[in-house]
């Protein structure tokens, strides 16, 4: 009987150039879809595929080993750090001076980014210290974070006054987890508990303790990618995925808008270092025991996060099943590259999560049901009555952003923008890419690499390939940090698979390409500056100043803030997108909603609310026929000559009807 063959067997094949041309096979399938449907990725992902399969299939043509590549003299190096450092002097001053993140901080940000980025990939070996690069990265981080912190008032972001004017407040008050036993939060407090615990230890107000505690651990978790990326690639490329990590746009957004999501990343960075620390060293009890432990934690902290972690898990669980069948050869490893190891049994720990995270959301109230249920229900119906091919949401609109996308512009700003917001992911992609195509080959591949390049597919699946067919119940935009600490990984292990095949002159081009464009991309993308956009006619600002904020306060005050159920149609309260969240989150006024407003028309509301920011920037209105947009009306189509004016602190005004008009 003839013996089993494997595709090992087949001596010609090679896993990684057939997955290369594989890929270059599906980037030409794909290019074809920007004719049939208009959206950043489907015009941008398939070129992104062909070139980072090009490059591979260039580098994979050429004899490994170390290159003599250009680097800094030794002065020039040791004169950086101190550039760097004068530089974030200069955007704390500049943060001070001008009382908020403006394009002149973005500006100089990207500019100690670029010079962060040059240092990890253009010293020499003689000059680079880990130590002191990652010591930079790390205060930059704070730096880039703290200072939006600092310059506003009350909160950055939409879904965080909930957490914390409602949530954790109640909890303060109460001191009691009851408190909120209505919400879904109840089954799920940790970030509240740790927020109002930190505000007590510390003996200051809420708002400072949420800095304290997760505002402080977010920066500091880049230090965990590191570690991760350095039990598979050396110092330099480890610091490189810290440094790509820490950057990132929606990285850096769960730094400014801190909530249960800012957590739940902490802990799956934690998980994503611990599960590869098990499959690449020799472990104990003690590691299974910390995996546990920040599982639970997880469960506990956020659901959305849960739900990644259970993906990645099973990414690592397929990647035990591929190494103990073999059914590509992936049993042979090379000992010359990779200690023989046998896979790492992480069924247990699966089984674990999953019945966990099961038994939690079948008990967490939400909407009137369990969170199980009525999440099941939304998907049901979305299969149901919205799905099908190229059935496209604006990527990165969830829950009420969805009800405010933009009208298509056509100047050249609206047409650069999109890309600019782009660069830094694409870049990434791209070299995530590479990276991929790298682990995949035989000599390399090994359960730990195979775990971030399957649970990197299969992330990318739900916040790029769902969304493709009109799903968005998954709310792809609370993965992409997720996502990134993968990315950042295996981006680092292309970098350096190209740094050491490719000739001098094509790498020197690359490093140059993410040296000078990923920091400054992924600095200037929106999700990097929602307290005060740098295209501010294009994306609105989540975060409110002063005059914003009292009159939130005054307006609460005035109308007594009465319950939902209270108020009658009429006496609804309207104004724009995002500013309505607020007067609901914080209670002020509970039945808020976006302004109807006609094209070149009026808004024929009873009581509405004006601030400047809708005639200045970027603010999204509600339309009679079909989605939101946005404009910027005059005064007199929000509050009305036939209005009276019930508040006005020189930047908001709150109207109401009149009684000479009544």
């Amino acid at each position: 009987m003839a013996s089993r063959m494997s595709l090992s067997d087949v001596r010609p094949l090679r896993l990684d150039t057939t997955a290369a041309i594989a890929g270059l096979i599906v980037a030409l399938l794909l290019f074809p879809l920007r004719f049939f449907a208009s959206q950043i990725y489907i015009d941008t992902i398939p070129i992104v595929v062909g070139l980072g399969c090009v490059l591979y299939l260039l580098a994979v043509h050429q004899n490994e080993g170390e290159r003599t590549l250009p680097t800094l003299s030794t002065p020039a190096t040791m004169a950086l750090p101190s550039i760097v450092t004068v530089g974030m002097a200069v955007m704390i001053l500049v943060t001070i001076l001008q009382g908020a993140r403006t394009p002149v901080f973005f500006a100089i940000s990207s500019a100690v980014g670029t010079l962060l980025f040059g240092q990890i990939l253009f010293t020499s070996d003689r000059d680079f210290h880990r130590g002191l690069v990652l010591f930079q990265l790390v205060l930059f981080a704070f730096v880039f974070r703290f200072t939006a912190l600092y310059a506003t008032p009350g909160y950055i972001g939409i879904d965080v006054w909930t957490h914390m004017a409602e949530l954790s407040q109640a909890i303060a008050v109460e001191q009691s987890l009851g408190a909120i036993d209505y919400d879904k939060h109840f089954a799920s407090p940790f970030f509240h508990l740790f927020v109002v615990a930190s505000s007590l230890v510390y003996d200051v107000s809420l708002r400072a303790g949420l800095y304290l505690s997760v505002g402080v651990a977010m920066p500091l978790s880049i230090l965990v990618v590191y570690a991760a990326s350095n039990l598979l690639v050396p110092a330099r490329w480890a610091t490189f995925a810290a440094a790509v990590f820490s950057v990132a746009s929606y990285t850096v957004m769960w730094g400014v808008h801190l909530i249960p999501t800012s957590m739940g990343l902490v802990f799956f960075l934690a998980i994503v270092y611990t599960l590869i620390r098990v499959m690449r060293i020799e472990y104990t009890s003690r590691d299974f025991a910390l995996l546990v432990f920040l599982s639970i934690g997880v469960i506990l902290t956020h659901q959305i996060s849960t739900f990644i972690v259970l993906v990645l898990l099973g990414a690592a669980f397929l990647a035990q099943i591929l190494f103990m069948t073999g059914p590509l050869g992936l049993t042979r490893l090379d000992t010359s590259v990779f200690r023989t190891k046998k896979p790492v049994n992480l069924i247990g720990l699966l089984v674990f999560n999953f019945g966990l995270a099961i038994f939690v959301w079948s008990l967490t109230p939400f909407r009137g049901d369990t969170f199980l249920g009525t999440v099941l229900e939304w998907f049901g119906q979305t299969l149901e009555e919205s799905a099908g091919f190229l059935e496209l949401a604006s990527p990165g609109a969830t829950g009420d952003e969805e009800a405010a996308v933009p009208d298509t512009g056509t100047t050249l700003l609206d047409q650069i923008v999109p890309y600019v917001n782009e660069i830094g992911f694409l870049i990434l992609f791209g070299l995530t890419l590479v990276g991929c195509l790298y682990v995949v080959h035989r000599r390399r591949a090994e359960q730990s690499v195979f775990t971030l390049m399957l649970g990197t597919g299969v992330m990318l699946f739900f916040v790029l390939g769902l969304p493709m067919f009109g799903i968005q119940n998954f709310v792809p935009t609370r993965w992409f940090a997720f996502l990134y600490a993968l990315m950042a990984i295996l981006g680092a292990i292309g970098v350096r698979m190209l740094s050491r095949n490719l000739s001098p002159a094509p790498i020197v081009a690359i490093l140059l390409v993410i040296v000078l464009l990923y920091p400054g991309g992924m600095m200037l993308a929106a999700e990097s500056n929602p307290d005060n956009p740098v295209f501010s006619d294009q994306h609105e600002r989540l975060a409110y100043d002063q005059a914003e904020l009292a009159a939130v306060d005054t307006v609460g005050e005035m109308t007594g803030s009465p319950a939902g159920d209270e108020i009658v149609e009429e006496q609804r309260l309207y104004t724009d997108h995002p500013y309505q969240t607020v007067f609901e989150r914080t209670g002020a006024y509970p039945s808020t909603m976006s302004i109807v407003l006609p094209s070149d028309g009026y808004a024929e509301h009873d009581y509405v609310v004006y601030r400047t920011t809708q005639s200045e920037d970027a603010t999204y209105f509600s339309s009679e026929v079909g989605p939101g947009y946005n404009d910027n009306p005059s005064k007199e189509r929000i509050c009305r000559t036939t209005q009276s004016t019930l508040y006005d602190n020189g930047d908001v005004n709150f109207c109401g009807p009149s009684p000479a008009y009544g």
